[in-house]
C-alpha cells in the first residue's frame, strides 16, 4: 500500500477495537500519524496506539462538550495539526423495534448524545484545524440502519439516519476546504456483533450477495478510499456486501 498520507495527522474516535481500531491501523499503514480515542477501554486504546508509528491515545467522551473540545486540542497540541477526522465513536441499545415502551426518552437521549451531538461537537471543534490543513477530511461511520428498516433499535437507526444527513449538510457548508463523507456498514464482524445468535449471523451472511459478513478491515478500506478521494464530498457509501439490493 503506498504511503501517501505521510505528514498527515488523523484522529479516530472510538478506536480501541472493531472498525475504529482497524481504521487507525489502516491510516497509519498509509503513512498518517494517528491518535486513538475511547471512553472506557483505556488499556485497549493504549495498546492500539502503541502499534502505530508515532501514534497516541486520548481518553474522552465525545458526548461531553468539554471533553470533545479537549480531545481535539490534545491532538493539535501534540502534533501541531489535524488533517483527518474519522467519527467512529457510537453507542446503541438492543431493543426489538416493536417494543416501543423500552425505547425510553433516556435511551433516546444517550444514543443521540453520542451518535449525533457528540459527532457534531468533535467535528465543529476540529473544523478550524481541518481548514488550516488545506485539504481537511471528515469521514463519519454511519450504518445501513440509517437507510433501511433495520438496526439494533429504532433510536439507533434514527441516529444513523441523522448522521448520514448531517454528512451531506456539512459537506455543503465546509467545501472546498474540508470534504465530508460517510461509510454506512452493514453487518460487520466486530465485538458489537460477536454475541449475536450464530443462526442470525449466518442468515444475514447468506442473504448478502458477497455471501459473508463484513470485516472491520473492509470498512477501514472504504474510509481510506474516502480520505484519498479528493473530488468526492457529501457521499454516504453503503458497505454492506450488496445486502441493500434486495430490500
Amino acid at each position: 500500500m503506498p504511503k501517501d498520507l505521510n505528514g498527515k495527522v488523523a484522529l479516530v474516535t472510538g478506536s480501541s477495537s472493531g472498525i475504529g481500531a482497524a481504521t487507525a491501523r489502516t491510516l497509519a499503514a498509509a503513512g498518517a500519524t494517528v491518535v486513538v480515542n475511547s471512553v472506557r477501554s483505556v488499556a485497549e486504546g493504549e495498546a492500539v496506539a502503541a502499534e502505530l508509528p508515532g501514534g497516541g491515545y486520548v481518553q474522552g467522551d465525545i458526548a461531553e462538550l468539554d471533553q470533545a473540545n479537549r480531545l481535539v486540542e490534545a491532538v493539535v497540541e501534540r502534533h501541531g495539526r489535524l488533517d483527518i477526522l474519522v467519527n467512529n465513536a457510537g453507542t446503541t441499545v438492543v431493543i426489538p423495534h416493536h417494543d416501543l415502551e423500552a425505547a425510553t426518552p433516556e435511551v433516546w437521549r444517550r444514543i443521540l448524545d453520542v451518535n449525533v451531538i457528540g459527532t457534531w461537537q468533535v467535528t465543529t471543534a476540529a473544523v478550524p484545524h481541518l481548514r488550516a490543513s488545506g485539504n481537511g477530511v471528515v469521514v463519519n461511520v454511519s450504518s445501513i440502519a440509517g437507510h433501511a428498516s433495520t438496526g439494533s433499535s429504532i433510536p439507533y437507526a434514527t441516529s444513523k439516519a441523522a448522521l448520514s444527513h448531517l454528512t451531506r449538510l456539512l459537506a455543503n457548508v465546509l467545501a472546498p476546504e474540508v470534504r465530508v463523507n460517510a461509510v454506512a456498514p452493514g453487518l460487520i464482524d466486530t465485538p458489537w456483533t460477536a454475541d449475536w445468535d450464530p443462526a442470525v449471523r449466518q442468515f444475514f451472511a447468506e442473504r448478502t450477495p458477497m455471501k459473508r459478513m463484513g470485516s472491520a478491515e473492509d470498512i477501514a478500506d472504504v474510509v481510506l478510499g474516502l480520505v484519498r478521494a479528493d473530488y468526492v464530498t457529501g457521499e454516504v457509501v453503503l458497505a454492506d456486501g450488496g445486502l441493500h439490493l434486495f430490500r
